[in-house]
């Protein structure tokens, strides 16, 4: 009996190294092919492809357009009773009567809220890039109102046209009542907003890793792939990239809470892996969204707002620009441009002359034309990006019918 054992133990031991060099093969032919799919609708860009792309990008927008309108359909009771609220809303606003200046208060805080809003949900999801919001539209807010509030002696800008346009008001204060938490204040309403914005756009990375894990499906996401990657291979890590996102995803998995708190509450490129970390290992969702939402609002746009204040305080501009002027030979040419520009806008503040055409400043031309060429950049991403996914699609089919075969 025990020679019968050995024989049947024999086959089993002899299996093995080919089980498992086999299986080898296999994982290196699917990471082959995966490297060679993923290169190949990289390479579907406008700059390279453009007709392809544009063609791939309108299917690509049918196809979601079809997937949201069935989605909508299935959830049609949430869509009649918001239907209802918005035909009650528009009832109420255009009945006259003495509630309309409660209805235009809460109609003017709500868009502003939801342009705030808007603009941190860009900056946080970006389609395959993000639109830095911040640079562009709140950092310059939080600035002009700083230098307005020194200017002015005084945070109580009349509103309108505040916010649309900062002018002075008529009982000007004496500049020593300004302080940096004044200010704080004034803009913490549109800050919180961004960050709430940003909050939210954090969301589809943690949705998408959650129900991968769910169903036991693969995600069409290079993010969730490089993610299982770097698990796979997280004991042989080297380079401080990788190290960073394996502390990232520790951190979140260790610690919980008050890990993701401290990944939102700083200025951290690795946070999509958080959310991806936390949907992966079914992390509760208001445990998820309620310490990004903490962090991001709350904590974050403090300590950036701050960075703002300080940086474009009246003393701190003014030796900048001292600053600029002290650079050998070229220093008097770009100090006279800045100059110009802060005396123009404190005369804008006091209502001294108006600002044409031709009194514009190069400053603001140049940064009109960076806004615009990021905003454009932004645009061709999102369809350099759903060009690519319609060709994930077709790839995913290519290889479902070769396995049919």
């Amino acid at each position: 009996m025990a020679a019968n054992g050995a024989s049947c133990e024999q086959p089993q031991k002899r299996a093995g190294p080919k089980d498992k060099q086999n299986g080898k093969s296999t994982d290196q032919s699917l990471r082959e092919r995966r490297q060679k799919d993923k290169e190949e609708h990289l390479s579907l860009v406008l700059w390279r492809r453009p007709v392809v792309t544009l063609h791939y990008f309108l299917l690509e927008t049918f196809i979601k357009l079809k997937e949201w309108t069935f989605e909508l359909w299935h959830r049609r009771g949430t869509v009649f009773i918001f239907l209802l609220l918005c035909f009650l809303f528009s009832i109420t606003y255009s009945t006259d009567g003495s509630h309309q200046t409660y209805v235009q208060y809460l109609e003017k805080k709500f868009l502003w809220c939801a342009y705030w809003v808007g603009l941190g949900i860009l900056s946080s999801v970006g389609l395959g890039t993000g639109l830095h919001t911040f640079l562009l539209y709140l950092g310059p807010h939080i600035a002009s109102v700083t230098l307005a509030a020194y200017e002015c002696g005084s945070t109580d800008f009349p509103e309108p046209p505040y916010p649309d346009q900062i002018i002075c008001p008529e009982d000007e204060a004496v500049q020593a009542s300004i302080s940096i938490f004044s200010i704080m204040s004034k803009v913490r309403l549109e800050a919180c907003m961004w960050g709430a914005g940003t909050a939210i756009g954090e969301l589809p990375p943690y949705f998408m890793a959650r129900a991968a894990r769910q169903s036991g499906t693969d995600p069409d996401d290079e993010d969730y792939e490089e993610f299982e990657e770097m698990l796979e291979q997280a004991e042989g890590a080297q380079d401080f990239v990788t190290r960073a996102k394996l502390g990232v995803q520790h951190m979140v998995q260790k610690v919980g809470f008050f890990g993701i708190l401290a990944c939102a509450s700083i200025p951290n490129p690795l946070f999509d892996l958080a959310g991806i970390t936390c949907g992966h290992f079914l992390v509760p969702f208001w445990t998820f969204f309620g310490a990004t939402l903490i962090g991001k609002a709350i904590i974050k746009m403090h300590i950036q707002k701050l960075f703002v204040i300080i940086t474009f305080s009246k003393h701190i501009v003014e030796q900048m620009v001292l600053l600029i002027g002290s650079v050998p030979k070229i220093g008097p040419s770009l100090q006279k441009p800045f100059s110009q520009y802060l005396d123009a806008q404190k005369n804008k503040l006091h209502h001294v002359g108006k600002s044409g055409p031709a009194d514009e400043n190069w400053l603001s031309w140049v940064f009109e034309k960076v806004v615009l060429v990021m905003v454009c950049y932004f645009v061709i991403s999102i369809i350099n990006s759903m060009a690519q996914s319609y060709a994930k699609r077709l790839q995913q089919l290519r290889h479902s019918e070769e396995k049919s075969k």
